[in-house]
C-alpha cells in the first residue's frame, strides 16, 4: 500500500471541489493516512495578489495571472514552512483544490497553452499529482451554483469564458494523457456519489 498520495482535485468554478476535499480527508482518515488539505491560489502572499486581480481589488490580464500563478505554485511547493514537498516528505497525504491543470486550463484558454504548460514544466518535475481529479459539470450548472452561492461574481466567471475553460481542460489532458493520471468524474449528481466514485479511482492507487 502506497504511503501516501498527492491529490490534485480540478473543475471549473461551481464544480463541488470544496465539498468533495472535505469528504476525501475524510476518508483518507478513515485509511489510515495523516492529511493536508491546501488550495491554489493560496492564501500566502503570492496568492493574494491573484485573489485581488479575481476579485476586481487589483488590474491584471491573462499573462500577469499565469506569471502569478507559476510563481504561487513554486512557492506552494517549496516554502520551507508551508511547502508540499515539506507535507509528503513529512508523511502526509496532501489534497489540493487546483493545481497546474488549472493553469493549463484557464490561462490556456486565453494564450498559448503550450507556453503555460512549459512555464509550469518546474513544478510538474518537483511534484506530479499521483492522480488528478477533474469533476466535470456543464457551464450552465457552474453559472446556477456561483449565482446561487455567491454575492459577486469573480473576473472570469461568464458563461461564455468557462465553455472555454472546459475545453482547455479537456485539450490539456489530451495533450498530457502519457505524463499525467487523470480521472474524469461525473459532477452533476449527489456529493456522495461523486466521493464513491473519486474513492474508487483513488483504490486503484493505494
Amino acid at each position: 500500500m502506497k504511503k501516501n498520495l498527492f491529490i490534485a482535485l480540478e473543475g471549473i468554478d461551481g464544480s463541488g471541489k470544496s465539498t468533495q476535499m472535505s469528504l476525501l480527508a475524510n476518508q483518507f482518515k478513515i485509511a489510515g493516512h495523516k492529511v493536508y488539505v491546501t488550495c491554489e491560489p493560496t492564501d500566502n502572499p503570492i496568492g493574494a495578489l491573484i485573489r485581488d486581480i479575481f476579485n476586481h481589488r487589483m488590474e491584471g490580464d491573462h499573462r500577469t495571472i499565469a506569471g502569478l500563478f507559476i510563481a504561487d505554485r513554486l512557492d506552494h511547493l517549496l516554502n520551507s514552512e508551508y511547502g508540499l514537498l515539506k507535507k509528503m516528505e513529512e508523511g502526509y497525504t496532501v489534497i489540493s483544490d487546483r493545481y497546474y491543470f488549472s493553469s493549463y486550463a484557464y490561462q490556456g484558454a486565453h494564450m498559448s497553452m503550450d507556453w503555460v504548460i512549459q512555464a509550469n514544466s518546474l513544478s510538474a518535475d518537483l511534484l506530479r499529482p499521483d492522480l488528478n481529479v477533474f469533476i466535470d459539470i456543464s457551464p450552465e450548472t457552474s453559472m446556477h451554483r456561483i449565482q446561487k452561492g455567491r454575492n459577486s461574481v469573480e473576473l472570469f466567471e461568464t458563461l461564455d469564458n468557462l465553455n472555454l475553460v472546459r475545453a482547455s481542460y479537456f485539450e490539456a489532458f489530451q495533450r498530457l494523457k502519457n505524463l499525467e493520471r487523470i480521472s474524469v468524474i461525473e459532477g452533476e449528481r449527489s456529493p456522495e456519489l461523486v466521493a464513491a466514485d473519486i474513492w474508487s479511482q483513488i483504490e486503484t492507487i493505494l
